[in-house]
């Protein structure tokens, strides 16, 4: 049914007129009165998709609102901001495929490898950008049993990966990559001047350097490469390029021989490098797959531009988040009620099939416990332990680690406290694989 304000939803539950449904976000459901008893309003739910969060917007539509000639106003009634895992998912998927290279290559027989065979289905994409798809529509559908949606809104993105590194490019410029008659080393000592990108030393043999580290992300394309002498680029390692600049004293000394300055350079560094482009590409990919999936719910779906929302953000001075990106998406006149708090959801994931530890090579060498269960609580649920003396007396409320001892973590807004016994917690909720906190 339609939301209702807080001391609604208190009185309600005072009087036995409702029950809760769910604790984080609170839900109730009334029980004296049916769905065909309550005077429903059009209700809009609005998408602002993104590589690392998405936003959703709840708004009350006006009686009028569907027509054309009427003015468009809606009413936020709530606001999320869903944090995707995607790189942690990546990330599981790039150690686990390097184990089993290790584990089939050097230390067991040659075998044929079993998935040369293995065809990947129309509109196949990778479990990180998948997960980004399938966390969304969870939410949608969500929301869609807890309110009487009845028109979705979406921002449909295209980025011009190109254009956004040389916003003049056009024509056959496009079909022109940045290596055009060069080589990668070529390309790379015209662009740094033939000198370390670093301290400039000149006349002395040059490295290839990935300016973010393979160890923490970063891409081998040319705009993360550059060229550095042998000694900056052994004692950069993986350092971020900031950290470098400020602790290498040999680094210092080689700038100040070549009279440069490490604020100076460090500029100069940064100003030739580009932003790396992984999010961008990301939305590009999976902007259609979310669509489609929208289009299967049955409700009128729209779309708008990112230029659209921009314009309407500006127009009716609303701050830039992702939550209220995703209420100002599409064409209307007037927002009301956007000083809202937002509901930040971060998807956590649901443990892990993994019974095992394993070492750097691969190779087990622990075992965890079977049963996700202990005591009938499980990592993830929402608990409260009333703990009546001791040093960790009082109310804890959180999110509960279990161990097979009996003895549990609880991850409270104050921070962690440990070693709390089953027999103080009380069950709130289950947990469903997120963790939730509120924005001002």
């Amino acid at each position: 049914m339609m939301p209702c304000s807080e001391k609604r939803a208190r009185l309600l539950l005072e009087r036995g007129r409702a029950v809760v449904v769910n604790l984080t976000p609170f839900v109730i459901r009334l029980r004296d009165r049916c769905l065909s008893d309550c005077a429903l309003q059009p209700t809009l739910l609005g998408i602002d998709p993104g590589s690392k969060e998405t936003g959703l917007a709840l708004m009350r539509l006006e009686e009028n609102a569907t027509d054309e000639q009427a003015p468009a106003t809606r009413h936020v009634l709530c606001l999320f901001q869903l944090v995707h895992r995607g790189f942690q998912i990546r990330q599981a998927l790039e150690q686990r495929a390097g184990f089993r290279r290790r584990r089939r290559s050097k230390n067991l027989r040659y075998r044929q490898p079993r998935f040369d065979n293995r065809t990947r289905k129309k509109g196949w994409l990778p479990p990180s950008l998948q997960h980004r798809v399938d966390t969304t529509m969870a939410w949608v559908d969500k929301l869609c049993r807890w309110a009487p949606v009845t028109h979705l809104s979406m921002e449909l993105v295209r980025f011009d990966l190109q254009k956004m590194e040389n916003p003049e490019i056009s024509g056959i410029e496009y079909q022109q990559g940045t290596l055009l008659g060069y080589e990668v080393r070529e390309y790379l000592l015209e662009k740094w001047g033939r000198e370390c990108a670093y301290c400039g030393t000149g006349d002395t043999p040059l490295e290839i350097e990935h300016v973010v580290a393979k160890s923490r992300n970063g891409s081998s394309r040319v705009a993360n490469l550059t060229v550095a002498c042998h000694d900056c680029n052994q004692a950069k390692d993986s350092q971020w390029l900031a950290d470098f600049f400020a602790t290498n004293k040999g680094l210092k000394k080689r700038l100040k021989a070549n009279g440069l300055s490490a604020d100076v350079r460090l500029e100069h560094v940064q100003r030739q490098l580009k932003l790396p482009l992984l999010d961008a590409a990301a939305v590009n990919a999976t902007r259609w797959a979310l669509y489609g999936s929208l289009k299967t719910t049955g409700l009128p779906v729209t779309v708008g531009s990112g230029g659209r929302t921009k314009y309407n953000r500006q127009r009716l001075g609303i701050p830039k988040t992702h939550a209220l990106d995703a209420a100002c998406v599409g064409k209307f006149d007037t927002l009301k009620g956007w000083r809202v708090p937002t509901q930040v959801i971060k998807a956590m994931g649901r443990g892990s099939y993994q019974r095992t530890r394993l070492d750097k090579y691969g190779f087990p060498r622990g075992y965890l416990m079977r049963q996700k269960q202990v005591q009938g609580f499980q990592t993830g649920d929402r608990v409260r332990a009333i703990v009546p003396a001791g040093k960790k007396a009082g109310t804890h409320t959180g999110r509960v680690a279990i161990r097979k001892t009996g003895s549990f973590n609880i991850q409270t807004e104050q921070g962690a406290v440990q070693g709390i016994s089953w027999r103080y917690c009380t069950l709130l909720q289950r947990g469903d694989g997120y963790g939730y906190h509120p924005l001002p």
